[in-house]
């Protein structure tokens, strides 16, 4: 593998990724990158055997206590395809555990009243004081032009609380992001969940412990929620967190389409890409967040999903390039929404834009931003055919949804 020279902009001759992930890539000398190269494994591993294994780590793992594991679940996401794979195939006896991400969508918070109900689950959720909440993603804007920091930390965090306190020694999680997205490890390493791979990928190098040396704003009783446990505490519960994507050939396309034909959940049409399934619990991780990802790195979230797709044979490079293109220039339209959530006003956020755009992907031509060294083309095509293709299944909402306005709770069943 050769590592990318980061003064140049470097894509992938097979997926759409650039040399700059923030996960970190590599490129082999065809110009392929380290994850196409690592989902190459998935149409080569002996699957069933992989499963006889997850089978037999299980086991190691029931009846130890009163649940025989932690299962971390969201309103969107994989999480009914997770919990049917514990519950009906495993045969584990499974608690439950959310983290409220504030930013929800009625849709969102009824699909977990939903998966609650359907497989009769005892849950355990996290609901952080929203005071806290508006002064953490305050710092977290300024610092790291980031609106997601607390939901990455309390989501990681509370699972791992939760099986320290109730002395639970297995979490399963369900896909691992870096070995998906960049191949930061094979499907034979069998890696599992680390506090050093959270602190570095998932809160950017900050834990919550680090906020304290940040500002002087947030003190140690606003940021206890999202404080990991001691390795002593880990230890002595023996914690283990797994990934079902070792043990599986993980495609969340096939995965929903099968799950939403044995369940009732809802499914949404998003702005900014053409997945109607993960993240459509969150009224910014496709709007807001997404955008600022886009200023950041030089893509958004429509390119990971566009080269899920082209690893799977489904999309061509060339009509992932046309998908991002279209989508990557939608509007942002739940800027409003977070500005009156957390008392901000228009120039400031305008200013976190400028403060973040990087002018590694970024040059001014005119009045106009654009992205230099652009490889999404806009050759014209019929974008609507291409996702046809997908067989993706747009569900009618159980009520009608107001997409932008903020929810902290909904009915608990449906």
């Amino acid at each position: 593998m050769n590592l990318v020279n980061r003064n140049s902009i470097k894509y992938c001759k097979k997926c759409l990724y650039n040399s700059h992930h923030p996960l970190g890539i590599t490129f082999n000398n065809q110009g392929i990158c380290s994850g196409c190269l690592v989902h190459e494994e998935k149409f080569k591993i002996d699957w069933k055997k992989k499963f006889s294994k997850l089978k037999k780590i299980v086991n190691n793992f029931q009846n130890k206590s009163y649940y025989d594991c932690v299962v971390p679940i969201s309103g969107a996401k994989d999480s009914f395809f997770i919990l049917h794979v514990v519950k009906k195939i495993l045969g584990l006896n499974p608690l439950l555990v959310n983290y409220n991400i504030h930013h929800n969508t009625l849709r969102g918070l009824r699909n977990i009243a939903t998966l609650r109900t359907t497989f009769d689950c005892d849950f355990v959720q996290k609901v952080v004081k929203p005071e806290k909440i508006k002064k953490i993603n305050k710092i977290s804007l300024e610092k790291f032009g980031s609106i997601y920091w607390h939901v990455l930390s309390g989501s990681t965090v509370f699972p791992v609380q939760i099986a320290v306190k109730y002395k639970i020694p297995l979490i399963i999680w369900g896909v691992h992001q870096g070995c998906d997205q960049v191949g930061m490890f094979s499907h034979h390493d069998e890696v599992e969940m680390t506090r050093k791979y959270r602190k570095n990928h998932d809160l950017l190098g900050y834990e919550a412990e680090n906020f304290l040396n940040l500002t002087r704003v947030l003190r140690e009783r606003d940021l206890k929620d999202f404080f990991y446990p001691s390795d002593k505490e880990i230890l002595k519960v023996g914690v283990t967190g797994i990934y079902l994507s070792n043990y599986m050939k993980w495609d969340t396309n096939s995965q929903h389409k099968k799950m939403l034909r044995l369940y009732s959940y809802e499914t949404y049409k998003q702005n900014r890409t053409f997945d109607l399934y993960n993240n459509v619990d969150c009224i910014h991780y496709n709007g807001l967040h997404d955008y600022l990802k886009l200023l950041k790195h030089g893509y958004s979230k429509i390119t990971d999903h566009v080269n899920r797709e082209i690893r799977f044979g489904r999309f061509t490079r060339e009509e992932g390039q046309a998908i991002i293109h279209y989508y990557s220039n939608k509007k942002v339209t739940d800027k409003n929404s977070f500005l009156k959530y957390n008392n901000l006003t228009s120039s400031y956020l305008s200013g976190i834009f400028k403060k973040f755009r990087n002018s590694v992907f970024w040059e001014k031509r005119g009045n106009k931003w654009v992205l230099k060294n652009n490889s999404h083309k806009k050759k014209k095509m019929n974008i609507i055919e291409i996702e046809k293709r997908l067989g993706l299944v747009k569900t009618k909402p159980k009520h009608k949804n107001k997409d932008l306005d903020y929810h902290l709770y909904d009915k608990s069943w449906y």
